[in-house]
């Protein structure tokens, strides 16, 4: 690698509840000693969910790849999925597609934080069978070796080419449009015309109608969790119920302009 950061601890890593810092915190921002586009890494094998060993770069396959962090209990993976898979159809050709399950969100009691390498396997089948994924499915090691490597965040995306240089990098991977603009040019062997996407605030308005059924996913405390580091993504989750009739990733932004409006009327009204 050409740049990194210090990895954060393996056992601080693996959390059973999480925290505003570092998890919360790290997931909003990308540092500018990340990992991005121009720089080198180098991808650890990792055990694919059909038994079989994925080692980058490979003779055989020459075509960039396009590594997918995930978990079961993530909503952002959750509203990610459908567009990934369509992804996939249009330019699988062209671009090897590899899903990687890392550590749990949101762990709860149904779906606990992994603490075996045979346990995040299972999470990884799991996931492939929940979004019926075409491609290929891998776990990162229990440590999250390669995950923490390229900053840890929970659903970020990149193109790494045959020489292992990052082409691209998506913060959030429901980000689907701007992954698919990246992976025409690509495809097209074209530079990439906007290397990096970070859009965190759309990311979010994508995922939060996903966050109440992914944290019944995982079970008792999840939600419970969920309120305690981040009490405004508790509100949005609970307003995004009001739009039952809308499909679930079109019920963020007007979650989101819900709980906005509350809590300016309830400061409005300590002012006065």
């Amino acid at each position: 690698m050409s740049r990194s950061t210090e990895p954060q601890a393996a056992d601080f890593y693996r959390y059973d509840h999480p925290r505003i810092y570092p998890d919360i915190l790290n997931d909003m921002f990308v540092r500018k000693s990340d990992l991005g586009p121009g720089d080198h890494v180098s991808l650890p094998d990792l055990q694919l969910v059909d038994g079989s060993t994925l080692r980058w770069p490979e003779a055989s396959d020459r075509r960039p790849i396009l590594i997918v962090f995930g978990s079961l209990t993530c909503p952002v993976t959750e509203s990610a999925a459908e567009g990934l898979v369509r992804l996939h159809a249009t330019y699988g050709h062209a671009i090897r597609f590899v899903l990687v399950n890392v550590r749990e969100a949101h762990p709860g009691a149904r779906v606990p934080q992994p603490r075996a390498a045979a346990a995040k396997l299972a999470n990884a089948r799991d996931l492939k069978a929940r979004h019926r994924i075409p491609f290929e499915v891998a776990a990162d090691d229990i440590d999250g070796t390669l995950h923490r490597a390229l900053g840890g965040r929970p659903n970020s995306a990149y193109v790494i080419d045959f020489d292992c240089r990052i082409l691209f990098r998506a913060q959030w991977a429901n980000e689907t449009a701007a992954i698919g603009r990246a992976l025409a040019e690509i495809a097209a062997r074209r530079p990439v015309s906007r290397p990096a996407v970070s859009r965190t605030m759309s990311a979010m308005a994508r995922m939060i109608g996903h966050m109440g059924p992914v944290l019944r996913l995982a079970g008792k405390g999840a939600t419970w969790d969920t309120w305690k580091v981040a009490p405004p993504l508790g509100l949005m989750m609970l307003a995004s119920g009001l739009f039952f009739w809308l499909p679930r990733r079109h019920r963020g932004l007007p979650a989101m302009a819900v709980v906005m409006g509350a809590m300016t009327a309830g400061i409005a009204a300590i002012l006065v």
